[in-house]
């Protein structure tokens, strides 16, 4: 009897090692953007209205579910003898540098600048072009591991080297960035804030990009594309015409205000209790836990479905986040009772947060898979700009709720003249709301994102029997390409 595609294994460790570093150096940038540093960073360091910042943010996070998934369908219309992907990767890293930097650059070019419109302008213009061509690389990023491989095993093992490596080495970027900010703003080093913030800038623009670029040289697209070439129309109708990626869209899309939890343990961490880098002391324990996880991913998938996978990680943060809330109260700043208790939550919330990071992918690819046998076509591009444009926009609605709420918890900063200094201004119980916000509110809004997987049908038997016809399907696509030779 022929192996089954779970059996072969056509990816080798160097081409794993190589994606894995990719992703990490496109996160090392993408995590200075997303990581909840974003909104502190207009506001506090740039010198902008929360207002405008909400607006904008919100604005360039609604045009991500057009533009991303139109991307994917150029993506998918793309045929090359390079592939449908690996063009873009090839491409994009280094305008995407630069854009990088630009972005982070405001607050240095604009300096002398006291007009706050020509600011904004300058924000929603360079978060604009950063985001284009962020956009650009990751839709064929992470399309490429639903393409490099037929084998689900070579998927799995390609996803989970990409978040492990990116767990590591992407994560240094806002590691680095809490102790220079601390040492900023206790005077150790010579740097303003801004100027810490464009030196991590550059760091992810020549770095980072550099490690990104290993995608397009490195990788390779093993799936057989159908000759057939679908129209930008069809590609967006898939969105709606493939149910299970219909129910990730709604359930992604709903579980926006999770984030206002990342956004929020930065202004905890910054203005409540005075030391940005003591996250990096509390997530000690989560991330060795997070590195260990992916080990036992595998043995995990054998006893659930990723669909319960997907609920067994809204539950828990859940009751673990509301016991935090309670516990940590009336000691917002005892760092006896916080430290050690956000290191059990994020003990707990890295565990699944960490299978969070393979599952939602890896169901992607399935919905990929389940179009291909019900039609005939393969739309990576349109498939996975999902995880792409719905990334995005969650951290868009939470970022920019984050920042129209800064106001109502009353929190905003001030310039003391002569000085230069940015201090906050807080009301009699914004730590109480940041607190909040960080721990109880988000988990509590994060379970309605699990009501669309209810109907999420991608399991068993019905996925075996997919990737069984498929794997016949595609071998004899290969000999008709080939011109009916085969190596049997």
């Amino acid at each position: 009897m022929a192996n089954s595609n779970e059996d072969i294994r056509y990816v080798g460790v160097k081409e794993n090692l190589a994606y894995g570093l990719a992703n990490a150096g496109q996160c090392f940038g993408y995590n200075l953007v997303a990581g909840g540093y974003m909104s502190l960073f207009f506001t506090k360091v740039f010198g902008l209205p929360p207002e405008a910042v909400s607006v904008m943010i919100l604005i360039l996070g609604i045009w991500d579910t057009v533009n991303d998934p139109l991307m994917g369908a150029v993506v998918d219309k793309t045929r090359t003898r390079f592939g449908k992907l690996r063009p873009y990767l090839l491409f994009v890293p280094l305008p995407l540098s630069i854009c990088t930097i630009l972005l982070f650059a405001g607050p240095i070019i604009l300096a002398d600048v006291k007009t706050t419109a020509i600011k904004v302008v300058y924000m929603y213009i360079s978060y604009f072009i950063w985001e284009f061509f962020y956009t650009i690389g990751d839709i064929p990023f992470w399309s490429m591991s639903s393409a490099i491989s037929p084998s689900p095993s070579d998927r799995t093992r390609a996803i989970s080297s990409a978040r492990f490596i990116s767990g590591i080495i992407g994560g240094l970027s806002t590691t680095i960035l809490v102790i220079l900010m601390d040492l900023s703003n206790n005077g150790v080093i010579g740097l303003s804030l801004a100027q810490v913030f464009l030196l991590m800038a550059i760091i992810a623009g020549t770095f980072g990009t550099g490690l990104f670029s290993l995608a397009g040289i490195c990788t390779k697209e093993r799936v057989v594309q159908s000759v057939k070439e679908p129209s930008v129309i069809d590609g967006f109708k898939v969105m709606v015409k493939n149910k299970p990626l219909f129910m990730i869209i709604i359930a992604s899309v709903l579980g926006s205000l999770g984030g206002l939890s990342g956004v929020f343990a930065t202004y905890y961490y910054s203005e409540v209790i005075h030391l940005n880098s003591l996250a990096l002391v509390i997530a000690i324990p989560g991330t060795i836990l997070g590195f260990v996880t992916y080990l036992l991913i595998p043995k995990l998938k054998k006893r659930f479905d990723n669909r319960q996978i997907i609920f067994l990680n809204g539950f828990s943060k859940l009751i673990v986040g509301t016991l935090v809330f309670f516990i940590g109260l009336n000691n917002l700043t005892n760092y006896y009772v916080i430290v050690p208790l956000l290191m059990v939550q994020n003990l707990v919330f890295s565990f699944f947060g960490t299978v969070n990071m393979v599952i939602p992918t890896e169901m992607i690819g399935d919905t990929v898979d389940y179009m291909e046998w019900k039609t005939g076509e393969r739309n990576e591009g349109v498939s996975f700009s999902v995880l792409t444009f719905v990334g995005k926009l969650t951290g868009s609605i939470s970022t920019s709720i984050s920042a129209a709420l800064l106001p109502i918890i009353g929190l905003s900063f001030k310039v003391i003249q002569g000085t230069g200094e940015t201090v906050a201004i807080k009301g009699e119980h914004t730590d109480v709301y940041i607190w909040a916000l960080f721990t109880l509110i988000p988990n509590i809004l994060g379970l309605i994102t699990l009501i669309p997987y209810i109907w999420y049908d991608l399991t068993g038997e019905k996925l075996q029997t997919i990737r069984r016809e498929l794997k016949a399907s595609h071998e004899q696509m290969s000999k008709e390409l080939s011109g009916g030779c085969s190596n049997d």
